[in-house]
């Protein structure tokens, strides 16, 4: 459930609803929505995604011949207390049943290609902390922290495997369009990258408490950080840490 705490950050993100309304939805307009509505349909809540159809006819143009065979592919964006198998389960029967309900003599086959558990980490860890400082030092303000949807299994299990907090610390501009055709990193958002990765290091080292963070680091310098990428990608990885 939403916690009164957590729908309270979503009043201070720097987000306007009506530029994304303006900018990244194609075709019928959102209805009624707020920020909190709409970062929370794209962050918290589950979701389906078509993404294509294999085997009908959809090049220009009219066509007659019917198809021997039509795939259709999707996904579900899964939150904490789902599992992929329950949701296979649940989807396959769902499927099915309407399948049976049109009479058709022709086969339906589902299938789950893969799937993952889903993951949330907590963002006051001292992990976060030091994450946030980081940022703030290198792009002069302070992160927004979001839980935007994605397919990296590997999060959770690392955090599995060795106990530990998982970060995810991305650095492109949410206008980047990632895996799209028209793919993007802007080059001021690669060369803070690699400052970030440094001064993370860095305030990771500082870090205090039951499980302290046992690195060796020399802190970047102003100097550095506004050097080209590589000099404090080098001072970085200077760090030596036990964890």
């Amino acid at each position: 459930p939403v916690t009164d705490e957590e729908r309270a950050k979503y009043a201070t993100l720097d987000f306007d609803v009506e530029q994304y309304n303006r900018e990244d939805v194609t075709g019928a307009q959102l209805e009624n929505a707020t920020n909190e509505k709409t970062l929370m349909a794209r962050w918290r809540f589950p979701t389906l995604s078509i993404h294509g159809i294999e085997g009908a006819f959809s090049d220009p143009g009219a066509k007659t011949v019917l198809p021997r065979r039509v795939s259709g592919k999707f996904s579900i964006r899964q939150v904490p207390n789902m599992t992929s198998a329950r949701t296979e389960a649940l989807v396959t029967s769902y499927l099915e049943s309407q399948w049976a309900a049109l009479g058709s003599k022709y086969a339906l086959e589902v299938k789950m290609v893969h799937g993952g558990p889903a993951w949330v980490s907590r963002t006051d860890h001292p992990n976060y902390v030091a994450a946030s400082r980081a940022v703030t030092k290198v792009f002069g303000k302070p992160p927004d922290l979001t839980r935007e949807g994605g397919s990296i299994p590997v999060a959770n299990w690392l955090a599995d495997a060795t106990g530990m907090n998982v970060l995810l610390l991305p650095t492109s501009a949410s206008n980047d369009g990632a895996h799209a055709q028209n793919e993007k990193w802007d080059k001021v958002n690669v060369t803070n990258a690699v400052k970030v990765l440094g001064t993370y290091l860095h305030e990771i080292s500082k870090l205090v408490g039951p499980r302290p963070a046992l690195c060796k680091c020399a802190p970047p310098t102003a100097e550095d950080l506004a050097k080209p990428g590589f000099f404090a990608f080098a001072k970085g990885f200077r760090c030596k840490c036990e964890l």
